[in-house]
């Protein structure tokens, strides 16, 4: 009587006999594939020999890809998230929180502690947010970047902490920074939602005096939030004439404001 393993070497036998032969991939003749060049050592490739069974084999990879492609995704690292649950857990006493700055977050790499930062303005912790910052500020891979402080100031003008989104402001000034047309446009819609249109007005006075050239999102958050304050929409709404002939503005009728 047959073994198992003699029946299954009279199968395969039998299979590989049967087997039709495949022919090679590409010739000598045809063009090289992508990221080979012709004349070089690997074109024309090697003649390829049979294999016992009588089936070709390719001579090398051809460099296309193998199975599903990843992208890599950003993550946050265990450090950072535990930097991030322990500030959290002691923003209410600063002398354990000071402690665990001095013992942790102030040993983060360069990444996590920018991770750190990132994680808590999405998550509207921007006191938490303003020391990071200023632990980051203290390092010495620093520099000033307008981005940086971008995401900041919009996140305190978000929450309505127009006080300290200023304090940052004029830090960003004084590193010869400029904000872009987002940032004035989020700090002039926090100071609208505040109550302040003075400050707003003072807001919009700083960005015409920037390098940069006008974009009509400010002044589109500004003649919408000073609809009750007509003589100060009057002077937005000339200058966007003047900078955006071609772009037209609503004007709601007077008397929904008492203005007949």
């Amino acid at each position: 009587m047959a073994t198992p393993r003699a029946n299954l070497a009279r199968l395969l036998l039998h299979l590989r006999r049967r087997c039709p032969k495949i022919q090679p991939p590409f010739s000598a003749s045809s063009s090289p594939p992508h990221g080979l060049l012709a004349g070089s050592s690997l074109w024309p490739p090697p003649p390829s020999s049979p294999s016992p069974g009588g089936a070709w084999r390719r001579a090398f990879h051809d460099g296309r890809p193998r199975g599903p492609l990843w992208r890599s995704k950003k993550l946050i690292g265990k450090e950072a998230l535990f930097a991030i649950q322990g500030l959290k857990r002691f923003k209410g006493d600063e002398e354990k929180l000071a402690d665990l700055v001095k013992r942790h977050v102030a040993r983060l790499l360069k990444a996590d502690k920018l991770a750190v930062l990132g994680e808590l303005e999405r998550q509207e912790e921007v006191d938490l947010a303003v020391k990071m910052f200023r632990i980051i500020q203290k390092e010495d891979w620093y520099k000033p970047d307008m981005y940086m402080y971008k995401d900041l100031i919009i996140a305190l003008a978000k929450c309505k902490k127009m006080d300290e989104a200023m304090v940052i402001w004029g830090n960003m000034r004084d590193e010869n920074l400029f904000p872009d047309s987002q940032t004035y446009a989020e700090v002039i819609r926090g100071f609208l939602r505040y109550g302040s249109p003075s400050d707003a007005m003072n807001i919009y006075e700083d960005m015409k005096k920037s390098p940069d050239p006008p974009e009509e999102l400010p002044f589109r958050v500004l003649l919408k939030g000073l609809l009750p304050h007509p003589l100060l929409r009057n002077r937005v709404k000339q200058d966007f004439e003047e900078l955006f002939p071609e772009r037209h503005i609503y004007d709601p009728p007077e008397e929904i404001f008492g203005m007949e």
